[in-house]
């Protein structure tokens, strides 16, 4: 197709091909006006953008601090090495995340679409890679909403005097009632038996637990209500949803580092064990929980930085949101082992006064403060169980739980923006169903709600396990790495260097090229294979309560719950080879826009981008 010099595209245009004509004018001080003809399926300049920068960043930031940095990463650097995990933790952050996130959001920007409209101008052949970041969208969304439904449950049952996790379900005599609550702990057995009402397997499902379904029909309403108008409501929520977890978190570690054992807390998981460095495992975990602390390749970045205008400098934002997001995991892993520490020297304390009034100080069977602070624990177990049993033990004990779960709510719903953004957005630009944004966000939440009453089942946590150990973690690092594929090898790595040049005004330097086109897919390949073995290595198993011994224990999943995690993870992987096969024999027509010559049958929105720098240049 050709072009006048002035960078009008001629009208030799495909006539059967819905257009739009729009004008472009650059007002750069000393140069002359130069309007530019646009011919396309959809003008840029009419896509909907965020009311100002730090909307941006706070949605960013938002989306990617997550639950994770509070109670997955002080896990993580507690159990392999404390201080000496940072090394290979912020090792991987430059040599993995940083430049990944680049990727993610110099794409989004530049090509002005979601996911699949991305990869699809790239080239048709990777279309499914916007499609997997859609799956692993919808996967997250459903089971890390029903996380935000509990934090809500028990925020509501914090504002309760005593707490009702905090003490053991006594008769009018105050005797015990229920032996399982005396082995288990207060806070275990609430969580379990109470909250969950958990069944014994996943084989018994149960029925839906209503407090549950309605906790959650409210955290897809406040989504939905903060997400369906796009980035005009989004952009307002954030304020709350990306700000309100800091203030918590400062809140917290005033009182926190002040608690009687809160040094010990600290000492325990800051002092370095540099023999660690030497496991594999190590660098491993460190590589993968900056991958998934940064949320990539759920497409919701690529997504949010389609809204901005083509000049923002995202090679700054890049650098900003992931050293604010990795800042946050290590000032929130602060605040939970100084809370940790008063809880284990807490829990000594009490157990060596109950042997001293049973006079039994000489054969003391109280463990050491040490084995308390081993005794870590992540994910639900962490905020559910060891935190509230910590709050129970601090004075108004209701004010800190409210706190707490009112962080831990917006800290979900920061994440759920992104999340939903990565679903919403994808199907919305490629027009498959023509209505309003508000009625797709609409029908997309009602959904994943209804898909969601899976887990509200006795059995819901079983099912929420399935869906988060196993339905995106292959299928993240996959999606990883056919991105480096698709930038270096069919976009180019010198053409997205030339863009990120024209955007932020600097050409990204040698440490950008090093890591975009060799360290990152050799790390993205090794990652990827070393998930296959884990899996293949611990099997395909859950946690489940065992309600006489008090506790969980890992135990296989039926045989038709392996197939569902097979089906789960196929369903994931299958879409960037089954689309490039189908396109490669001609089964997928695709007629959209794109740069690939073998499929181009329109302007491409990148083409006259690139047309129009180019023929602002030359006036220069």
């Amino acid at each position: 197709m050709s072009r006048h010099a002035n960078g009008v595209v001629n009208e030799g245009l495909d006539k059967n091909e819905s257009v739009l004509n729009g004008t472009r004018t650059d007002e750069r001080p000393g140069i002359e006006n130069t309007s530019v003809s646009l011919e396309i399926n959809e003008k840029p300049e009419e896509r909907e953008s965020w009311g100002n920068k730090l909307e941006f960043l706070l949605a960013t930031i938002g989306f990617a601090v997550g639950l994770g940095n509070v109670w997955r990463f002080p896990y993580l650097c507690q159990k392999n090495g404390g201080g000496a995990f940072l090394i290979p933790y912020f090792i991987s952050l430059i040599v993995l995340g940083i430049p990944l996130f680049l990727i993610e959001l110099g794409m989004g920007q530049r090509l002005r679409q979601a996911s699949i409209g991305v990869w699809n101008e790239v080239s048709p052949y990777l279309g499914g890679i916007g499609v997997t970041s859609l799956v692993a969208s919808c996967f997250i969304s459903i089971y890390y909403n029903m996380i935000v439904a509990w934090c809500f449950y028990y925020l509501f049952i914090s504002f309760q005097d005593p707490l009702p996790f905090q003490d053991c379900p006594t008769n009018d005599w105050g005797n015990a009632t229920d032996p399982e609550c005396h082995v288990a702990g207060e806070t275990s057995y609430y969580w379990y038996r109470k909250a969950l009402n958990l069944s014994p397997s996943i084989t018994e499902p149960g029925e839906v637990q209503w407090h549950l379904a309605l906790v959650l029909l409210l955290a897809w309403l406040i989504v939905f209500l903060c997400t369906m108008k796009g980035v005009k409501s989004t952009g307002k929520a954030v304020y709350v949803t990306a700000l309100f977890p800091y203030v918590v978190l400062i809140i917290f570690f005033f009182r926190a580092v002040t608690l009687d054992g809160a040094g010990e807390g600290l000492k325990r998981m800051f002092t370095p064990k540099f023999e660690e460095l030497g496991k594999a495992r190590v660098w491993l975990e460190a590589a993968t929980q900056i991958f998934f602390s940064l949320s990539l390749s759920f497409g919701g970045l690529i997504a949010m930085a389609s809204f901005n205008p083509v000049k923002n400098n995202c090679k700054k934002d890049a650098i900003m949101v992931s050293l604010i997001n990795c800042g946050t995991s290590v000032f929130a892993s602060i605040v939970v082992f100084s809370v940790l520490g008063f809880k284990a020297k807490t829990a000594l304390g009490e157990c060596l006064d109950e042997e001293k009034a049973k006079n039994l100080t000489a054969n003391s069977t109280c463990k050491s403060l040490d084995e308390y602070l081993s005794d870590v624990a992540q994910g639900t177990g962490l905020s559910f169980i060891a935190f509230t049993e910590a709050i129970t033990k601090m004075p108004a004990p209701q004010v800190w739980s409210v706190l707490f779960f009112l962080m831990l709510i917006t800290l979900g719903m920061g994440s759920m923006f992104g999340n939903i953004a990565g679903v919403v957005s994808p199907i919305h630009d490629l027009g498959l169903l023509k209505i309003r944004k508000e009625f797709l966000t609409a029908i997309m939440s009602a959904v994943l709600f209804l898909i969601g009453l899976l887990l509200c089942q006795n059995s819901g946590e079983y099912w929420l396990q399935l869906f988060d150990s196993y339905s995106l973690n292959l299928a993240l690092l996959w999606v990883a790495f056919f991105h480096l594929i698709g930038m270096n090898f069919f976009y180019g790595t010198e053409r997205f260097m030339g863009d990120i040049e024209f955007m932020t005004g600097t050409r990204p330097g040698l440490y950008w090229l090093i890591t975009w086109r060799y360290l990152g897919p050799v790390l993205g390949a090794l990652l990827f294979f070393a998930g296959l073995y884990d899996m293949g290595k611990d099997g395909i198993g859950y946690s489940v309560w065992l309600k006489d011994k008090g506790k969980t224990e890992r135990i296989d999943f039926p045989a038709w719950g392996e197939a569902m995690v097979i089906i789960f993870v196929c369903f994931a992987l299958i879409w960037i080879p089954l689309l490039a096969i189908l396109r490669f024999f001609g089964l997928c027509s695709y007629k959209g826009r794109t740069t690939d010559h073998r499929f181009q049958t329109t302007t491409s929105t990148l083409e006259l981008c690139n047309q129009e720098k180019q023929d602002f240049d030359s006036k220069l």
